[in-house]
């Protein structure tokens, strides 16, 4: 029967942009939380604010235009001081700058926790996101995504609540008040000043929105360029290539530069152009107005009036470019902050899905069953293809096989990274699409080859294996993984940095942390994911104690690159291409012949071992050697006996399957 080919791997898309107006209604659950009653009330009251601060304002004026009239001379012997006029003036700018003040205080509080609840969804789905999501993607570019989406966000709430709202409210109060005071001219004249300033605004701005989406991607490739750089420093130091770094650099800076530009030089057009609609309202407003005075019919309080009304109005409307373009800026920046918020998760947990028990101290060991399991990263690549196991509860299997052979893809699956393409990953019967993903990574522990630790003191980095833990549990984990003592011998002790991605520490050191905090975790089910191979000799042999003392009681799964460490394990299966070539105990698999043989022999030339799978270590080092190497070669000739025709050939890391990684 012919199998069916497994269905494609997902792709990796970010949605497409989405209208300014949308953006904004994703906005708005954040200013009016639900269940939030105490921020609703909030809102409410910041908003009666506003209207009281706006209603003062515009009284100001009027106020204003009164005492001129009434300090205008007139009869020198009935000169009166419009006592009440000014004190009331007064008052009223006192008015309206306390309630625009406590109106900013009220809303505060909502503000910042919409920005906080905001950054933490956000947080909270880029680690809810796939493993291929975070392997496409720079995680500068994601971190700059972030910081400017959470100012965006402050910068919209403060400026479209608290200044396009009133400014708009403010000018439908100011033209029914001078349509009221004067006539219908001076209203126009108002009005249409006005709605072409803001409409000559939202036209430039908009091809402004454009060019700032352009720096802004220009900047997240320099910023990514910039970490990913600072972060292998070491490797750029290796190989001599500072200047190659600094040429990248300087040229996603250069495309910066050159969109940055043309964002300032589209900003000074635009403050032109307003200054120029400004004046030419003022004018035709004064023009009427000394008109209308020659005629006698505007007093000198009411010209000022007039006038204070369009000053008044043309402030804030001086800085609506500005404001505008802030608020666009910042509506730009929060939906790149919303595109993330809106990719599917590839991995998702089904409804009513199960618990497992998560530590040996909630339930015994796991057994986790592989069925005809079948995965590739691209749907023209298959890794795995049909791969079959099972590690019974408390057991120990180990996986090898040539670099490339899938053995790593197996950990990932197991910790559900991906999802399968064909088969079934089964632990404690339950397939694991059928459970909880926090339950299930809570099970597994895994030591990793390449152990980065966070750059903080290494009782942070243990305890991260179980948050909250406490000392005494610390020292115990790091006791049993052969650290507390080199821990004590630093000065600063558990409170010893160990800098970005732990390098302050050698590799035997943060393999040790690393084993540590799986301890302390306390998992059911055991990953050692060439946890070893990094290492010396001697280091390998203390780390694979303290690795058996983790294993004991539990389910071990070893994916190792040096086959000396897996001799003990029950059974050990070796992949080649994708699929199983062998599988047997250590000692069937070298009578056997095959590939596990031929990667056994060249492994012991280099370490003195005796390929039939005794220890050569009695004899001197290059006797050791030379002996390995005869016997190596015995085997291979045995093996080309077995297929007449071949001639013998000088066993070799090629010959054997094995690339060294």
């Amino acid at each position: 029967m012919r199998r069916s080919s497994p269905p494609p791997a997902p792709t990796i898309q970010i949605p497409g942009q989405r209208s300014t107006w949308q953006t904004i209604l994703s906005l708005l659950p954040y200013l009016w939380p639900a269940g939030n009653r105490s921020a609703r009330v909030r809102v409410v009251v910041a908003l009666v604010f506003m209207l009281l601060a706006k209603v003062a304002t515009v009284y100001v004026p009027i106020l204003y235009g009164r005492v001129i009239d009434a300090l205008a001379p007139k009869d020198a012997a009935a000169f009166v001081i419009p006592l009440a006029l000014i004190l009331a003036y007064g008052g009223v700018r006192v008015a309206s700058a306390a309630f625009g003040e406590l109106r900013d205080a009220l809303f505060a509080s909502v503000q910042q926790r919409a920005v906080r609840q905001l950054a933490l969804r956000t947080f909270r789905h880029l680690h809810a996101l796939s493993l291929r999501f975070h392997l496409d993607r720079q995680t500068g570019g994601l971190g700059r995504i972030i910081d400017r989406g959470t100012l965006g966000m402050q910068s919209v709430l403060r400026l479209a609540v608290f200044n396009v709202a009133p400014t708009a409210l403010e000018l439908v109060l100011v033209t029914a008040i001078i349509w009221r005071l004067f006539d219908w001219r001076y209203a126009a004249v108002t009005f249409a000043a006005v709605v072409l300033y803001v409409a000559f605004t939202a036209a430039l701005a908009g091809k402004r929105g454009r060019y700032r989406r352009t720096m802004n991607d220009t900047d997240n490739d320099a910023s990514s360029k910039s970490l990913d750089s600072l972060l292998n420093y070491e490797t750029v130091k290796y190989f001599n290539n500072e200047a190659h770094e600094s040429r990248r650099y300087d040229e996603a800076l250069a495309r910066y530069e050159r969109a940055a530009v043309r964002v300032q030089v589209s900003l000074n057009m635009l403050n032109l152009g307003q200054a120029l609609i400004i004046a030419l309202g003022l004018t035709a407003i004064m023009l009427l107005a000394a008109s209308d005075m020659r005629l006698g019919w505007m007093t000198v309080g009411k010209f000022v009036v007039v006038n204070t009304y369009l000053m008044q109005l043309y402030q804030p409307l001086n800085f609506l470019g500005v404001v505008y373009m802030t608020i666009k800026q910042g509506l730009v920046d929060m939906e790149q902050m919303f595109a993330l918020l809106r990719m599917e998760r590839e991995v998702v947990d089904k409804p009513g899905a199960l618990s497992l028990p998560a530590s040996l101290s909630d339930g015994a060991a796991g057994e986790v069953v592989f069925e005809d399991v079948r995965f590739g990263y691209q749907p023209n690549r298959a890794i795995l293809k049909g791969v079959s196991f099972r590690v019974p509860a408390g057991g120990k299997l180990a996986i090898v096989g040539p670099t490339g052979a899938g053995k790593s893809t197996i950990s990932r699956l197991l910790f559900r990274f991906y999802d399968v393409s064909g088969g079934r990953v089964l632990i404690d019967g339950h397939d694991v699409r059928d459970v909880t993903q926090d339950s299930l990574r809570q099970a597994i522990g895994v030591v990793p080859q390449d152990t980065v630790l966070f750059n903080d003191t290494i009782r942070y980095n243990i305890a991260y294996g179980r948050p909250g833990a406490t000392q005494a549990e610390i020292e115990h984990a790091a006791r049993l993984a052969q650290v507390h003592d080199f821990v004590l011998g630093l000065p600063d002790g558990y409170d010893t940095k160990v800098g970005e991605r732990g390098l302050k520490l050698s590799g035997g050191e943060k393999q040790r942390v690393a084993i540590a905090r799986t301890i302390l975790k306390d998992p059911r089910i055991l990953i050692l994911d060439e946890a070893t191979s990094a290492l010396d000799t001697r280091t390998e042999q203390d780390i694979q104690a303290a690795l058996r003392a983790v294993a004991q009681q539990r389910t071990t799964l070893v994916i190792a690159h040096r086959l000396s460490t897996v001799v003990d394990a029950d059974e050990i299966v070796v992949l080649q291409d994708g699929a199983i070539a062998e599988r047997g105990t250590h000692a069937a698999l070298l009578a056997r012949h095959g590939l596990y043989a031929r990667m056994w022999a060249l492994q012991s030339i280099e370490l003195g071992l005796d390929p039939t799978g005794a220890a050569s270590r009695d004899l001197p080092a290059d006797e050791a050697k030379d002996r390995a190497r005869d016997q190596a070669g015995d085997q291979a000739g045995d093996q080309a006996r077995d297929r007449p025709g071949d001639p013998p050939a000088e066993p070799t890391v090629e010959s054997a399957g094995l690339v060294p990684g």
